[in-house]
């Protein structure tokens, strides 16, 4: 092994992607002098380490560009793909690697490092693997020395293959499947992708060559899809394996029945035509495995689920104090990655003082009511008694005050900043996971007030129960936030608590 390298540069081409933007948070978090290339530095003003590295603003076709990109860099990471976009994609790949490789080499870079597919040899490849495998040749044949890592099916949250597993796996409790289902793969989690990505820093300079990278368990994707049912508390998955499911028609089928679009799904689906098992473990003879071992495939999808497990309610990192986990979403990540959320959003302007505001809100429910409809929150309650829940009997131990973790009706009070903010976590029988939240503000001589309904279904009935209630979370919420608001500013002024 070589000695540190921490003070050199780092050149990162597709920071704005699931695993460039990862591996930047890791490089950043050790330390590292990191510069990315992006033709678009506006996708990046929310991630935590926009501040802590250097953007170039450029295009990988100019090779102009990438010439000045690449000065002074001792190593550069491959991580673009377009998944198959447009016509002659793979010519176009082709280029954009060729102009890279041919900068690096010019610049002097010391080291490539790219991402690809694993693959079975002497198979004919999906267009989108063959231009992955294209793409990794290019780079070996550049005359820079290049560590080309081959991986299968990368879990994480936001990752596109598993995004997959977790959509098709929520919603259809009986899956027709292509055959395809129940070949090989051996998965990898992320956090282990990023550790011998981030490896490939410190080994023999001279090194040029394909890895296979996994986490040394194999398994069917209908395995995989059931063992993720498990891990979201969903009953085992029947997946029925038809011959008759063409790539094409299986990619018409992901997109109907979930959030990724269809340009998507159809490499994705191509690529699983075939077993992914690793043919060697010889990265283990110059990357140590980490710590704690290779991440099994369930403990990968339980890192991936654990916000929701968690139960929080926040899925980005805008704001965020700390960097995150390789499990954790990116704000760059793709609206239909993470689990399925839905939320009602409600917004007033009111006359009434923030004091005046939150008195008002820390005071609901109980006595108090809920502001809207009562026979409809009177009905909710005996139905979640009939449920066997503890429907709306729990009332409020305070008229005016509440504690963080205590009950208030069927909802549990789960994070409480006086004056500022009441999140209620729902312990009404829902198949799912349901939290109310309340924002106060100062908005000029009055207060703005924000009410968030969020709701993470789990598996079909979830969905269902949304669609049921969501013809009544019109007038129910939004009247709701009028009322509390004009409730407040019917307040006399004497009666106005002093400032938190």
């Amino acid at each position: 092994m070589e000695t540190d390298s921490t003070d050199k540069l780092i050149l990162v081409t597709g920071a704005t992607g699931y695993i460039g933007g990862r591996l930047v948070t890791k490089l950043v978090a050790d330390g590292r002098r990191v510069r990315v290339i992006v033709r678009s530095p506006q996708k990046l003003k929310d991630v935590p380490w926009a501040s802590s590295v250097d953007i170039v603003q450029g295009d990988l076709q100019d090779v102009d560009t990438l010439r000045e990109a690449s000065r002074g860099v001792d190593t550069v990471y491959y991580l673009v793909h377009s998944m198959g976009s447009g016509r002659n994609f793979d010519a176009r790949e082709a280029e954009i690697a060729s102009t890279v490789s041919r900068a690096a080499t010019e610049a002097g870079v010391r080291r490539i490092v790219y991402l690809g597919g694993l693959h079975p040899d002497g198979v004919e490849l999906s267009t989108h693997m063959r231009s992955r495998t294209g793409v990794g040749r290019i780079l070996l044949e550049s005359g820079t020395p290049t560590i080309a890592f081959q991986a299968g099916v990368v879990i994480g949250s936001g990752s596109a293959s598993f995004e997959m597993i977790r959509h098709l796996s929520d919603v259809l409790p009986v899956m027709p499947a292509p055959k395809w289902v129940l070949n090989h793969i051996e998965p990898i989690a992320v956090r282990d992708v990023i550790h011998y990505l981030v490896g490939a820093l410190d080994l023999p300079v001279d090194l040029n060559r394909t890895f296979d990278i996994g986490s040394r368990e194999v398994l069917t994707y209908a395995e995989m899809m059931n063992q993720y049912a498990e891990a979201a508390g969903l009953p085992r998955r029947r997946i029925l394996a038809l011959p008759v499911l063409t790539p094409r028609l299986a990619g018409h089928w992901v997109n109907l029945v979930t959030p990724i679009p269809r340009a998507m799904a159809m490499p994705l689906i191509e690529s699983l035509q075939h077993d992914a098992v690793p043919s060697e473990h010889d990265i283990d003879q110059y990357i140590p495995q980490p710590e704690d071992g290779l991440t099994g495939y369930r403990r990968s999808v339980d890192l991936a689920l654990g916000k929701m497990r968690a139960g929080e309610v926040e899925t980005s990192w805008a704001g965020a104090s700390q960097l995150p986990s390789e499990a954790d979403p990116l704000p760059s990540d793709p609206q239909w990655a993470g689990h399925t959320v839905y939320t009602d959003v409600q917004t007033y302007s009111s006359t009434a003082s923030p004091a005046k505001l939150w008195s008002v809100v820390e005071g609901i429910g109980g006595e108090n009511g809920w502001y809207s409809w009562p026979v409809g929150w009177a009905a909710r309650g005996w139905m979640d008694k009939l449920a066997g829940g503890v429907g709306l009997r729990r009332g409020r131990r305070d008229a005016r005050e509440l504690l963080t973790g205590e009950a208030l009706d069927f909802w549990r009070v789960e994070e409480l900043v006086r004056g500022e903010r009441l999140r209620l976590r729902a312990e009404m029988k829902v198949p799912g996971r349901a939290w109310l939240e309340f924002r106060v503000e100062p908005e000029g001589s009055g207060s703005a007030y924000f009410q968030r309904a969020v709701f993470f279904p789990q598996g079909l009935s979830g969905r269902l129960y949304w669609l049921a209630v969501l013809p009544f979370h019109g007038f129910i919420f939004s009247a709701m936030a009028r009322n509390i608001a004009r409730a407040a500013e019917a307040l006399p002024t004497e009666s106005e608590p002093a400032a938190a």
